[in-house]
């Protein structure tokens, strides 16, 4: 499968962005699917997840309350919608199909999988 991302930018703390990423292949509407957030000079860490019937999403603390992943598996797309963003949330965002079960005990003990990576999308958050 190949995933494209897409939607970064330059934005003021406190605004909006909306991430996207396209996938190719008719089996993504089966594929557990995550946003993974790599700041500058830090090790890639996870942001957030959802299943492939888009049943159950799962955040991590550090985004819950402002960070809402969709998928809308007509369009073979996984959404990420980013609001009240803040200067931390700045680096590249990337998206990622994963493999096995996706539960909230796989996601807080860091057990996600990854099947394929996406390219990056840069998000700058300014003060």
């Amino acid at each position: 499968v190949q995933l494209q991302a897409s939607g970064g930018g330059l934005v003021q703390a406190g605004g909006s962005l909306r991430l996207s990423c396209a996938a190719s292949g008719r089996a993504f509407r089966y594929y557990n699917m995550g946003w993974f957030h790599e700041a500058p000079g830090k090790d890639r860490e996870f942001a957030a997840a959802i299943t492939w019937s888009g049943g159950s999403t799962y955040y991590a603390d550090s985004v819950k309350g402002r960070f809402t992943i969709s998928k809308d598996n007509a369009k073979n797309t996984v959404y990420l919608q980013m609001n009240s963003l803040k200067p931390g949330d700045t680096g590249v965002y990337y998206c990622a199909s994963l493999r096995g079960a996706l539960t909230g005990e796989v996601v807080a003990e860091k057990r996600t999988i990854i099947d394929y990576w996406g390219q990056g999308t840069l998000v700058t958050v300014s003060s």
